[in-house]
């Protein structure tokens, strides 16, 4: 299916739904990462929601964090589970890793220079800073409004929150982990009206080289969440709602 480009500078159509949330397919990275770099310059805040299967089963008993994901502005198709709900619909679509996405605004925010900062927020003491430095080294135009680990007292959340209200960064990138993430969006995005707010997990290990992605070969089988399970055996439970997820989605398509 191919889309019509002329939706590039309006509302992200709902094009599908994965357990009754909302999936928007687009073409490819390039057209995501090209709708929100529209909105980027066009001042028009956004949430953004990377889907896995973990989430979508998480938001079955969670009805704040489905609410949270039917309001979000973009809803990426991230996850083995997504990718296999919309195949058996008949949707043939690769999956969209949040990880990509980020950085591809990353890019965005590094051409726009001091018209669009970027702030990191999140992950244990050290890793945001890390990973800041590395995007300065990678992109020597990207402007930081700032850089905050994850783990804040209640005094420490109140100075981050007049921060960013005086900072005004465009491009927010908050790691603490789903559903943490999201719903800390929802309740703080009013402070930037503006901005693109995307939760984007463990991406901060990522690029402060803690821990290391998926071969490529996996990647492109949707198999990178079995890597993350080697990496971190205790995630063995979380990683229980991808058999879950894949039974309903199974049963939806034969009911």
């Amino acid at each position: 299916m191919k889309l019509d480009e002329n939706w590039l500078m309006l509302e992200a159509p709902k094009q599908f739904t994965v357990l009754g949330l909302p999936v928007h397919l687009l073409n490819n990275l390039d057209d995501y990462s090209h709708w929100l770099g529209e909105r980027l310059q066009q001042k028009l805040g956004s949430q953004v929601v990377t889907l896995n299967a973990e989430m979508a089963m998480e938001a079955q008993g969670n009805r704040g964090l489905a609410s949270i994901i039917r309001q979000a502005e973009l809803v990426i198709p991230d996850g083995a589970g997504v990718i296999l709900y919309l195949r058996l619909q008949g949707e043939r679509w690769r999956r969209t890793p949040g990880i990509e996405l980020a950085q591809s605004l990353l890019h965005k925010a590094g051409q726009l220079g001091e018209s669009c900062p970027v702030f990191f927020y999140g992950g244990v003491p050290g890793v945001a800073l890390q990973a800041g430095r590395f995007w300065q080294q990678q992109l020597p135009q990207l402007a930081i409004a700032g850089i905050n680990h994850g783990y804040l007292s209640p005094e420490a959340e109140q100075e981050l929150q007049i921060t960013l209200k005086e900072r005004q960064p465009r491009l927010i990138l908050v790691g603490l982990g789903v559903p943490r993430q999201e719903f800390w969006i929802a309740q703080h995005r009013h402070l930037c009206p503006q901005a693109i707010w995307i939760g984007v997990g463990g991406s901060f290990d990522i690029w402060a080289g803690t821990k290391s992605r998926a071969p490529i070969w996996l990647r492109d089988n949707n198999l990178e969440w079995l890597y993350r399970l080697y990496q971190e055996p205790k995630r063995w439970r979380r990683m229980m709602a991808l058999p879950k997820f894949a039974l309903k989605a199974i049963g939806h398509f034969w009911a």
